[in-house]
């Protein structure tokens, strides 16, 4: 997926909500409407400090609590009005959406089994991975192309759609996402335009960016 007609050099950073009592308990939140912990509060405002030096340009959410509250955090810090996104939401996953790990595995072994292969699962009987990418993508691309030369977006989402959203922006193959890895609660991932589109420059960060010396440049 190409990085559109915005300015150049511009930068999206991809931020997970903080912690929930859901997270806690490792249940499949979904698109369960669950807030923050106050430990989760914290984590949003420590996290927000040193986003805020990043200086964005624009930040966008999931239009649920816990990501709205942790966008609230950063968008106390630069002034800067946070759009709310219901295509910015987590994976529905229906049946699986507040049984913990060990009930879905359990419950759904196979399902599960399939759906670590990297095989088109609907959990729960939810939502594929490619839909989630269908209809978050497009929002933050959306978003990008709007910034400025060298501009920043912050995407406040939860943890599948950030992976999935990658995946799509990074051109990989819906079976190579789950090789991402997960993102810790209020943890971001950095993707930079580049000159054949975006690329990732940070994954699961919880410092901010530093730059990338002797690497293929």
């Amino acid at each position: 997926m190409t990085s559109g007609k915005g300015g150049s050099g511009r930068r999206i950073v991809l931020w997970r909500h903080g912690q929930t009592s859901w997270n806690l308990e490792r249940r499949f939140q979904g698109s369960t409407d669950i807030e923050l912990t106050e430990t989760g509060v914290a984590q949003a405002r420590r996290a927000a400090r040193l986003l805020a030096a990043l200086q964005p340009d624009a930040i966008i959410a999931s239009d649920l609590k816990r990501a709205a509250a942790t966008a609230a955090e950063l968008s106390a810090l630069t002034g800067l009005t946070v759009a709310h996104d219901a295509a910015l939401r987590e994976t529905y996953a229906g049946d699986w959406q507040g049984l913990t790990h060990e009930e879905i595995t359990s419950r759904y072994g196979e399902q599960y089994a399939a759906w670590k292969r990297g095989e088109p699962v609907r959990r729960g009987g939810g939502e594929l991975e490619t839909e989630v990418a269908d209809r978050a993508a497009p929002v933050v691309l959306e978003g990008a192309e709007k910034l400025p030369e060298n501009g920043t977006l912050v995407v406040v989402s939860h943890g599948g759609t950030i992976r999935t959203t990658i995946g799509r922006l990074l051109e990989l193959e819906a079976r190579h996402w789950e090789s991402l890895g997960g993102l810790s609660n209020c943890c971001w991932s950095v993707l930079g335009e580049g000159a054949r589109g975006w690329r990732l420059l940070e994954h699961n960060a919880g410092t901010l960016p530093e730059p990338v010396l002797g690497d293929d440049d």
